[in-house]
């Protein structure tokens, strides 16, 4: 019992749970650290872009960190690196375009490196003369991402987002034109050349070239297109022509289009449709001929002058062109001479006529006996020719021109050639010619060498006649005038004179009881008794004319 209470009298343990050791302070601000860290880093993973590259022939003006990446004036990237190829042919640039950018990163997505630059479109870029070069971007139209891309070493002329449509043009030879050169409507600024390059057949030149809206409504299968370059000038038989659209064209070149009116209306033509660029605005507004007839002309004279493309004219209205100069030899005289050919349009023929039905329609029958029914009346019975006329005294420009020579041989023409030949009569212009050489010789033969001595020996003679004539007047002033002078002064004395000697013996005659006007009054009354005497025998010998023979009874 002692044994127990000894045991229950002991102290007995207890359980006490281990405490746990506090995290002390100096840690939570390390640890926030990380967490701010770890989400900035989520943050950043979350609201990054694509990172891309960008190929460039050089990196002119770009640097790594500094140079943005713009779309319409909006950063959306910013270069990260920039380091030469693999090859160090070329500059890789590694960029980092922002999360909202990411859906342009497709495969036609341009960049290229923006600049001041000077084109014939204009200047461009002097933004960054300030803010240093950027890289330029377009977007595609393409829905297949892309990371990698080739940087374009010309920026683009026209942007994917401008209205419009592009066009290609066929040429022979690229002329003055070049990427930006100006494309006119109606002499307004309708667009630009935005490429251009040599055909795979080595034979023509490919002009890619963009028409703003709204002009590009006005393009239709039937525009005509033509180089409107520099200053268009043509001195040829119908005189001088001068053209040009503006300074632009007239410094850089450009192209201009129209549709003839002679077209027909259709609907605009779609983007990348081919067209045929022309020479010029005549060439290419030319109005197709359905109808033409070829003849032959021959001519025993000069062809100088006359050219391919020279006007044909009836009675000064222009009716056909020359189509081949050249010679060919005469069967019946062996001779050489001159072959002109050339076509007819009737219808520019017919579009003169009025009044005259019947003849238009032979001249537009299907049936050829018609027309040159009609043609041989005209030859045969008027005496229509052909003839070479100067069209330009200043180039010597020469066409053919047909009118009516009723004095012209009587000729027919032969309609079984292909081409037939059409009579002709020479020129008046070498007989023109002729005559001044004549006139010429004969000014040569003029002995100049003794026309010149007569004419001095008459010069020295005329002036030795003057010198005596002034001697004798100098003469006549000096002996003759003095003495006149002395004559004409003695005259006067005298008339005055008798004129004192008159009034005096008036005077004394018209005194009234003075015997001068007794003796007058007496000599009146004989001469009035003598005059009634001879009255008498005026009358009596009147009545008696006999009386002069047998006297008076």
């Amino acid at each position: 019992m002692a044994d127990g209470r000894e045991r229950d009298d002991l102290p007995q343990a207890t359980v006490v749970p281990k405490k746990r050791t506090r995290v002390s302070t100096v840690w939570v601000i390390p640890i926030l650290a990380a967490v701010v860290a770890v989400g900035i880093a989520v943050q950043r993973v979350l609201s990054e872009g694509p990172t891309i590259s960008i190929v460039f022939k050089n990196a002119q003006g770009i640097e790594a960190g500094k140079t943005v990446i713009k779309y319409k004036d909006v950063t959306i990237g910013q270069v990260a690196a920039v380091q030469l190829s693999d090859d160090y042919s070329s500059v890789a640039v590694t960029a980092k375009i922002a999360k909202s950018a990411a859906g342009l990163m497709v495969k036609d997505a341009k960049f290229w490196i923006v600049e001041p630059r000077i084109t014939l479109s204009g200047v461009s870029g002097l933004g960054t003369l300030l803010s240093g070069n950027y890289i330029g971007f377009e977007a595609g139209k393409s829905e297949s991402s892309e990371r990698s891309f080739s940087g374009l070493e010309v920026p683009p002329i026209i942007t994917g987002d401008q209205p419009g449509r592009q066009f290609l043009l066929h040429a022979k030879d690229l002329g003055s034109l070049g990427i930006g050169s100006p494309v006119y409507y109606r002499r307004l600024p309708a667009g630009q050349v935005v490429a251009y390059e040599l055909a795979k057949d080595g034979n023509s030149v490919e002009i890619k070239i963009f028409v703003a809206a709204p002009y590009d409504k006005f393009v239709n299968p039937g525009t005509r297109f033509w180089n409107a370059s520099g200053v268009e000038v043509s001195l040829g038989a119908d005189g001088l022509d001068v053209q040009t659209q503006s300074m632009v064209a007239l410094i850089a070149g450009g192209l201009a289009f129209e549709t003839p009116p002679f077209s027909r209306q259709a609907e605009a033509a779609a983007a990348d449709t081919e067209f045929t660029l022309h020479g010029d605005q005549v060439t290419a507004m030319k109005q197709p001929e359905p109808m033409a007839r070829r003849y032959v002309l021959h001519f025993d004279e000069s062809l100088r002058g006359l050219s391919i493309g020279a006007p044909v004219t009836l009675l000064g209205l222009p009716g056909g062109e020359v189509t081949s100069v050249g010679l060919d030899i005469d069967p019946k005289t062996k001779r050489l001479r001159g072959r002109v050919e050339f076509v007819v349009y009737p219808e520019r023929l017919i579009a003169q006529l009025h009044n005259a039905q019947p003849v238009r329609d032979d001249m537009l029958a299907r049936v050829s006996p018609k027309r040159e029914a009609f043609f041989e009346r005209m030859v045969e019975d008027f005496g229509l020719r052909a003839q070479i006329q100067s069209g330009n005294l200043l180039t010597g420009q020469r066409y053919v021109s047909f009118d009516f020579h009723p004095e012209a041989p009587k000729v027919k023409v032969d309609w079984s050639e292909d081409k037939s030949v059409v009579p002709s009569i020479p020129s008046t212009l070498p007989n023109f010619e002729a005559k001044i050489g004549s006139i010429l010789a004969k000014l040569d033969k003029l002995p100049y060498e003794s026309l010149g001595v007569e004419a001095k020996k008459t010069l020295v003679t005329l002036n030795q006649t003057l010198k005596d004539a002034d001697k004798a007047v100098k003469r006549f002033d000096s002996d003759v005038t003095p003495d006149l002078k002395k004559v004409l002064e003695e005259i006067r004395r005298a008339t005055a004179s008798a004129d004192q000697l008159i009034k005096n013996t008036d005077k004394s005659l018209l005194a009234p009881d003075s015997a001068g006007q007794q003796e007058l009054r007496d000599a009146m009354r004989e001469v009035a008794r003598a005059a009634r005497s001879l009255r008498v025998l005026t009358d009596y010998l009147d009545r008696h004319p006999e009386a002069l023979i047998r006297g008076k009874n």
